[in-house]
């Protein structure tokens, strides 16, 4: 598995529970604002306005492991969530003080504070990733009859929990272990002046994604270690007198990061905007936004951080420098202010009253310069190494809900999907004559009453390169790489109301373009190195007409003896199918490869193949893709001749086949894409 693409499939999970955290920050800072220092006790309107921003923030832990366990799971299931949802209530349960002493027969007092963390992020995710694999893995297992109920989805559930008692117990002796390192190491660096807090900082922002944040925070901004760093400067000119506090010291574990929450990630957030897709930037700016504000007005950089730091881990690692850097020049040059909540505008502005705030104004033109540093960084390195942030990725669309919906539909801006989607269940004689919608890599898989009422002059039209009639009930349209985007879409159309037939009853095929005869010519821009090794077979004889008349693209096919599916060539995988059975890798000069392993093995529900890499992750030629379990396929599947075609041949002059009767796989050139 590859580590990277793992982490974006986590990244892109968290979309979902992390969509909600601006709303929250914002009605926290808002009551935050309205009653500065009795934080909701003194102002009825603030109490509403904090415990309801809080009900989401306090329970990150929880929605991480519900949005991961669904976001992660392979077909998007509602069972899915509710594993993560047992699985997280068993641990946190089993892992509380009150348990814990029930369990090791010692009085609460006794039972190590680590537990009293036990509610914190690292735990969500983890909880989460365990339960989407469970679910991934047995959401399909099959009990006796007697038991024939709790099969399936209701099943995993249940052992999930069963899971989660060896996991809470394995936490029982590893987790005090890590959160009393943390705390050791916070102690340690205390005596390291500005150098500490920088150092400090930096790690206070590489922990924040698994939710240990808390321990050194715990080191320097309470009473742990002596430092005390928050109370301290919210007491004020009682702490001067008192003689725990000293202006220009006390507040520099906290100073450094207004620059960085106020002016730093809302530089980033309009770096990772400018960098997406044309067509999805409106929606990346909506979320960036609404993040950025969040950021400046509270304090609450969540949303922003989440929405790359598991995407782009290199962005965040920068990110924790620059944050360093921040805090130790603001507490080099004793330019302090401190925050009852966390370093957004509102606290600024509010500890500006406070005698330890010793030259607070001049982290706003260090804020400013901050802006600037964060995205001229941001846009450079996701430009320079292609990340795939917010709105980069070429399946972006649909993925913030957690629904995989393959490549981005290419459409004029005039005729949105949506409108696509309405014409093809016209064209295909109405709502009334459709009756199932499914798709697979390349083509829509439809039932219909009467496959005589679809109009296929018209599917042309819309771009379908051809018509599959199976029987009378039962056709396909081979529409490329959008097919799930468009199958989707129909669906939702169908939701809304009945769609009437096309108009038009013109049925002939007089206008229709003989096939396209692809005669290489130019130079060759594109080698494509054999992804398997086996026997080589024409492209006409595979036995499914969508591939063999070449309606899905030009090409070759190969009947497998290897068990391992390697990149043929170098470029970003921009579609996996569910079922794992086919893939797309697009090169960098905009050559679209598909590699579908057999015919019709979209029908063995994913079983004999196992992905080795992720949607939206980069690939090297000779990289392996997809595990083959070749004796369960060759058994079960129609047939293993499995095509490598180009899908948009369209605009090239077709392919030059350079093998012959046999290849090897990463050894044998297999063809070359004609310009």
């Amino acid at each position: 598995m590859n580590i990277l693409g793992y982490l974006q499939r986590i990244g892109r999970a968290l979309m979902v529970p992390v969509a909600t955290l601006p709303a929250a920050a914002i009605l926290v800072g808002v009551g935050y604002w309205i009653d500065p220092t009795g934080w909701g006790s003194d102002n009825s309107l603030a109490a509403l306005l904090i415990s309801s921003g809080n009900a989401i923030l306090e329970n990150m832990a929880i929605l991480f492991a519900v949005g991961i366990a669904y976001g992660m799971s392979k077909d998007k299931d509602g069972a899915a969530a509710l594993t993560g949802l047992v699985g997280f209530m068993v641990v946190l349960k089993l892992c509380s003080p009150a348990v814990i002493a029930m369990i090791k027969n010692i009085p609460v007092a006794e039972v190590p504070i680590a537990f009293s963390k036990i509610n914190n992020q690292f735990i969500g995710i983890l909880v989460g990733v365990i339960s989407a694999e469970l679910y991934n893995r047995y959401s399909h297992i099959e009990l006796p009859q007697a038991l024939s109920f709790f099969s399936g989805r209701r099943l995993v559930p249940i052992l999930n929990s069963f899971l989660m008692i060896l996991l809470s117990f394995v936490l029982m002796f590893v987790w005090p272990v890590i959160y009393s390192w943390l705390v050791a190491f916070g102690e340690s660096i205390i005596n390291l002046g500005s150098t500490g807090a920088g150092l400090y900082a930096f790690f206070n922002r590489l922990l924040i994604p698994i939710g240990l944040h808390h321990a050194l925070n715990s080191v320097f901004w309470f009473d742990v270690a002596g430092i005390n760093d928050i109370p301290n400067f919210l007491a004020g000119a009682k702490s001067i007198a008192e003689g725990t506090a000293v202006p220009g010291i006390t507040g520099r574990y906290q100073a450094g990061f207004f620059p960085i929450m106020m002016f730093g990630l809302p530089g980033a957030a309009l770096a990772i905007y400018h960098g997406a897709r044309p067509e999805n930037r409106a929606m990346v700016g909506g979320i960036m936004m609404a993040g950025a504000f969040a950021a400046f007005f509270t304090g609450v950089t969540e949303p922003l951080e989440f929405s790359f730091m598991f995407v782009a881990p290199v962005l965040y690692v920068l990110h924790a420098i620059m944050t360093g850097i921040s805090v130790y020049i603001a507490a080099t040059m004793h330019w302090i202010a401190g925050f009852g909540f966390s370093a957004g505008f509102t606290d600024l502005l509010l500890s500006s009253r406070n005698p330890l705030a010793v030259h607070w104004y001049m982290l706003i033109p260090q804020g400013l310069v901050f802006f600037c540093l964060y995205y001229v960084i941001f846009r450079f390195t996701i430009k320079k190494f292609n990340l795939m942030t917010l709105g980069r990725e070429p399946s972006f669309i649909g993925q913030i809900d957690g629904h995989n919906v393959g490549i981005a539909v290419k459409v004029s801006d005039t005729e949105q999907i949506q409108e696509v989607a309405y014409k093809y269940i016209a064209a295909i004689g109405g709502s009334g004559n459709l009756t199932g919608i499914d798709s697979c890599i390349t083509r829509l898989r439809l039932s219909v009453k009467d496959a005589g009422l679809v109009n296929e002059q018209v599917t042309k039209r819309l771009g379908a390169s051809g018509i599959i009639r199976l029987n009378k009930e039962s056709i396909q349209i081979i529409v490329g790489t959008r097919a799930e985007l468009i199958a989707s879409a129909m669906k939702e159309v169908l939701s809304k109301g009945p769609v009437a037939a096309v108009t038009e009853n013109d049925n002939s095929e007089s206008d229709i373009p003989a096939e396209k005869k692809y005669k290489p010519q130019g130079k060759d821009i594109l080698t494509l190195i054999a992804p398997v090794t086996g026997k080589l077979i024409k492209l006409e004889d595979v036995p499914d007409e969508a591939f063999s008349s070449k309606l899905v693209g030009d090409g070759i096919a190969i009947k497998p003896t290897s068990d391992t599916v390697f990149s043929p060539i170098s470029g970003t995988v921009v579609k996996i199918f569910d079922t794992n059975h086919a893939l797309c890798i697009e090169a960098d000069n905009g050559v679209e490869v598909i590699i579908h392993m057999g015919v019709d093995t979209v029908s063995l529900q994913g079983k004999g193949f196992e992905r080795l890499v992720e949607e939206g992750v980069r690939v090297k030629v000779g990289e392996p893709l997809l595990k083959l379990d070749l004796e369960y396929l060759n058994t079960h599947a129609k047939s293993m001749i499995s095509p490598i075609i180009i899908s948009n041949i369209d605009d090239y002059a077709g392919v030059s086949i350079m093998a012959e009767s046999h290849v090897i796989a990463k050894e044998s050139n297999l063809f070359q894409v004609m310009k």
